[in-house]
């Protein structure tokens, strides 16, 4: 690890994948491994029609053993994705923010037209991605990425784009979080509608060196454009499993950064305790 330190701010900053620091992460779920390889596979070539990158997302947030049972239900009305021949796949984000957090914070106030940036490592297919999300007062997500090999803002091209899709000044931005996790993505049979589902997530805050596991918490969330039909709303509600707000971001800061005010993320955080207490 090197902590590099500018002023009164230290951002630590790490030479290797942070995966080794969530111990146990990588760890064999035999049950629900041996689940997921019963679900016909989906490719990545398919999926280019379902990019949804204008889309409606709901979250929801529960435990492994919740999570099987879903995994169940939705057998016959679901593909996976295979990446080279991998249908749980590692995840790897950088979460950029200003000095002054002003994207936490907007998020937190409830700010129309909010915005975040991150790169983001897709392990299994080796690609990088520097992406801008931006969040409308419709509650759409537009979702803005550029190819990458590296996370250098110096970069004249990375530079052109920030300054086209992101309203705060490119040189005002610090690397802040970095989280890691495994995703399934199932696809209904309609190709309306993506379900990711993460696990084995963890945060590395680069201010403060922080870590935070999340155990056997589960996020799960439904992308689809508009409001149109989802075979697996009724099977959520059937296990009682309810939307719930859960920024990786955000919810990953106020747990490694103690000086973040985390006044209206006080419930979510509550929540997220019990839940994660509840898991087995």
């Amino acid at each position: 690890m090197l902590m590099e330190s500018g002023g009164s701010l230290n951002i630590f900053l790490f030479s290797e994948p942070l995966s080794y620091l969530c111990i146990g992460k990588f760890k064999s779920y035999k049950d629900m491994n041996e689940l997921i390889q019963q679900f016909h596979p989906i490719t990545l070539d398919e999926m280019k029609s379902i990019r949804l990158m204008n889309r409606m997302d709901t979250k929801f947030v529960t435990t492994r053993q919740k999570l099987i049972s879903l995994l169940e239900m939705a057998l016959q009305d679901y593909r996976i994705q295979e990446i080279n021949g991998e249908l749980n796949m590692e995840y790897d984000t950088t979460y950029f923010d200003t000095r002054q957090f002003d994207m936490y914070y907007d998020h937190q106030y409830g700010h129309s037209n909010r915005q975040k940036i991150r790169f983001r490592t897709y392990v299994s297919s080796d690609l990088q991605f520097m992406e801008v999300k931006t969040k409308n007062n419709h509650g759409r997500t537009k979702k803005k990425r550029m190819e990458v090999t590296d996370m250098d803002l110096a970069d004249f091209t990375k530079r052109q784009f920030l300054a086209e899709h992101l309203r705060f000044d490119v040189d005002s931005l610090i690397p802040t979080l970095n989280n890691h996790f495994m995703r399934i993505t199932l696809v209904n049979s309609a190709k309306t509608e993506r379900l990711t589902i993460d696990s084995d997530l963890c945060f590395n805050n680069l201010i403060t060196g922080e870590h935070k596991d999340m155990g056997k918490l589960v996020i799960i969330e439904l992308k689809r454009d508009g409001l149109c039909y989802s075979p697996v709303l009724g099977m959520l509600q059937e296990l009682h499993i309810h939307p719930h707000g859960f920024s990786k971001y955000c919810m990953g800061s106020a747990l490694t950064n103690s000086k973040l005010k985390i006044n209206r993320f006080k419930p979510n955080i509550i929540d997220i305790k019990k839940i994660m207490a509840q898991a087995v």
